[in-house]
């Protein structure tokens, strides 16, 4: 019999310390990170304004080993219970700053501000907006970014979504699960996303495909009322909306890791190599963030792993005089965190 897990909370963090690994970002790459470099011996901290991510966000999930069906929030909440089993930090708040200092990277918050000497980016990505005439209006007044927060309000209406990749699938999928017709507003000529959420739509009248559409104005009094279109639709370019969604892709968060000085893409992605490492020694970016082909929770989690494996052999391997808290601190590193588990990786 398997002994009884012992439950924990998050540890509180400590400004005076070195932090062998801070990880910016608390959704599910954050969360695997850190339960993997606390498992290396590694004094981790994880700072982030939320626990869970984005993934927090997304109705249902179906595409994670060991869960057929599962909600976002249902899968966040066990990887964190996961993580809370370690010896982790965390801090809930919001990262403002990130700089290099002697042998050390200094990490700030509003109120605080914490030292390390590796990084690791899993700042996930937000929602593009959508950018047409007066929609800045109808924010949260009928135009959303979020099915799952918002498609309750919105029981046998009628609504739009804008988008034609996966993402925008899965929020008409929501929503034709409160609304009587959901409109899909794609600017290309055919939908993008996996067979069986593209099968879930075809054929259900609750639907109705616009291809080769882009919106070119909103308009209300108090709220959304219509949307107008480059092209007729059922005889208009007007199409009235009770609720518009919008589902057009994702900007990574990667502002802090450029003003550091890492390389980033033409997208805004932080360049990693296959170890999840960047153009800058000892920062690391894993998840949506990086520029990895596949956007997916199991693959954001296998590359923070990769990269937090990565931080441990690069620590082994330097020694690190800081002159961060006292000038005369000297933290070596060699060998110190080999623990069993990892001298069996290494046996391999």
């Amino acid at each position: 019999m398997l002994p009884e897990i012992r439950q924990k909370e998050f540890g509180k963090p400590d400004e005076k310390q070195v932090y062998d690994l801070i990880i910016i970002g608390n959704g599910v790459a954050g969360l695997a990170g850190a339960m993997y470099a606390a498992r290396l011996g590694m004094e981790t901290l994880v700072i982030g304004e939320f626990i869970g991510g984005t993934l927090t966000l997304t109705d249902t999930v179906e595409n994670y080993p060991g869960f057929k069906h599962i909600t976002g929030i249902e899968l966040t909440d066990k990887i964190a219970d996961h993580a809370r089993q370690y010896d982790v930090d965390m801090e809930l708040d919001d990262v403002t700053s990130v700089e290099k200092s002697d042998c050390c990277f200094i990490v700030k918050t509003p109120a605080k501000a914490f030292k390390s000497e590796t990084l690791l980016f899993a700042t996930g990505a937000r929602h593009r907006e959508l950018v047409v005439p007066n929609i800045e209006n109808f924010k949260n007044k009928g135009v959303h970014y979020c099915a799952l927060c918002d498609g309750f309000f919105y029981k046998g209406k009628t609504v739009g979504v804008v988008g034609g990749g996966d993402s925008a699938l899965k929020e008409a999928i929501h929503l034709a699960e409160f609304a009587k017709k959901v409109y899909m507003f794609v600017k290309g000529d055919k939908l993008r996303g996996e067979n069986i959420n593209l099968e879930r739509i075809m054929g259900d009248k609750t639907f109705q495909i616009v291809y080769g559409t882009s919106l070119q104005k909103v308009d209300g009094t108090a709220r959304l009322e219509s949307v107008t279109l480059d092209k007729e639709v059922n005889g208009s370019k007007t199409v009235k909306l009770d609720g518009m969604f919008v589902a057009i892709g994702y900007v990574p968060n990667s502002e802090l890791a450029k003003k550091l000085g890492a390389r980033l893409n033409e997208k805004g992605e932080i360049v990693i190599d296959r170890y999840g490492g960047t153009s800058l020694d000892g920062v690391y970016a894993a998840g949506d963030v990086s520029d990895s082909q596949f956007k997916q929770a199991i693959t954001g989690v296998g590359e923070a792993v990769n990269a937090v494996y990565d931080a441990f052999t690069y620590l082994n391997e330097h020694e690190f005089v800081c002159t961060c808290i006292d000038p005369t601190y000297i933290h070596m590193k060699s060998g110190i965190h080999l623990t069993e588990e990892m001298k069996k990786v290494q046996e391999k």
